[in-house]
């Protein structure tokens, strides 16, 4: 689904966005990223999320929000980390460095500030920071797209409905990718447990676009938590057309498919979806969401007595080599459900030895922040003992 209409440099200076640099073909292919970001779909005729910001980085190797938004990608996917991947520091550099040598608006710099706080780990900050951008440009699909996700990972789900819920009011039914904004919001609404509200206005933005994956997810949701089981799979069944091409977030929707069926018992369903669509996206693609859900259904079938064979084989194959990521902790725990689940007992060993060296350098950094802190010492003795037994 290629984008309608791409802007052009006056096109975002009209939309109170001047973006630094003088290519029209740079331009366009921000948006035509920012586009394939929001829909969580690849599309094929303009090559790709990759393939534009490599084609955006050929128009102007200068152009400051093209590496804003390549490097934020990479951030927000959670596959990289500056802190152990050197590549990835020099990129960032890169950007920083670029910010320093020519004018931009304040709106470029607090998107080029934001990305240099999460790059430090600071990612609370950096969606505050987002936030901050919206005040004066609500239409930034950018800063609206990477505060939804941030808070997201943090947990903040009051703070992921109300950051849409604000800029809601400024977006008209003409303004492109409207429904996708609405549907964010639909997601908020579940999130905070207001799950009719949410249920309709998922409904409507998928009214507008079907193929809004997003909005879908919203609705697989809030079958699941109102334990509406077959009005689920009955929603999946329909839609199915609609959002498996979206496919940066079908395995995620085929996953919660599954979910309905292991909710019934019917785990060979489930199964099959697996080997079907859930792990051989994830082989695809070794995107962080895919591996998660492949491991947590992996984890979940097995928590249930279902012998799931040899599956677990193929999948560690794809997580370890993030064992020295940590990201997030809600990834690291999914990496130990495929070791475990694989009997890798080096790779459960080296992950449990890294999260140890993890642990001592955050209380390290607590203590240097807070020095002579009481409860500092006390965490450091228990880390210690625990530490010891294993």
């Amino acid at each position: 689904m290629a984008p309608v209409c791409l802007r052009d440099c006056k096109a975002w200076q009209d939309a109170g966005m001047s973006l630094s640099t003088t290519s029209n073909e740079a331009c366009k292919l921000f948006d035509a990223t920012l586009h394939q970001y929001v829909t969580w779909t690849n599309d094929k005729t303009l090559g790709g999320i990759e393939g534009c910001l490599k084609k955006i980085k050929e128009a102007d190797p200068n152009f400051v929000m093209g590496h804003v938004i390549s490097n934020g990608l990479e951030l927000i996917g959670i596959g990289r980390s500056p802190i152990i991947d050197p590549e990835f520091r020099k990129e960032l550099n890169v950007m920083s460095d670029l910010a320093k040598t020519q004018p931009l608006s304040e709106w470029e710099e607090l998107h080029v500030a934001a990305l240099e706080t999460f790059a430090k780990g600071n990612l609370p900050k950096a969606a505050e920071m987002w936030d901050w951008i919206l005040l004066d440009h609500p239409l930034d699909l950018l800063a609206i797209k990477l505060a939804h996700d941030s808070y997201f990972y943090l947990g903040q789900q009051t703070q992921m409905r109300d950051s849409i819920s604000r800029i809601l009011p400024y977006w008209t039914a003409t303004t492109p990718l409207s429904s996708y904004v609405k549907g964010m919001y639909s997601f908020g609404l579940l999130e905070t447990n207001f799950y009719d509200q949410a249920l309709k206005v998922a409904s409507e933005a998928l009214t507008v676009d079907p193929k809004d994956s997003w909005s879908v997810h919203t609705i697989a949701h809030v079958y699941e938590m109102k334990a509406k089981i077959q009005e689920g799979l009955t929603f999946m069944e329909q839609t199915e057309s609609n959002w498996k091409e979206g496919d940066m977030l079908a395995c995620h929707v085929y996953w919660h498919w599954a979910l309905y069926f292991i909710e019934k018992g019917e785990y060979e369903a489930a199964l099959t979806l697996y080997d079907k669509y859930i792990a051989p996206m994830c082989l695809a693609s070794g995107s962080m969401l895919d591996i998660v859900d492949n491991s947590s259904l992996l984890h979940r079938l097995q928590m249930e007595g279902v012998d799931v064979g040899k599956r677990w084989d193929a999948l560690v194959g794809v997580t370890r080599k993030h064992t020295d990521d940590h990201v997030l902790i809600f990834n690291d725990l999914h990496f130990l459900m495929s070791s475990l689940g694989s009997g890798d007992r080096e790779m459960t060993e080296r992950l449990l030895r890294s999260l140890q060296e993890l642990s001592k350098s955050l209380l390290i950094e607590r203590d240097v922040l807070r020095p002579n802190s009481p409860l500092t010492e006390r965490l450091m003795r228990k880390a210690s003992a625990v530490h010891t037994l294993v």
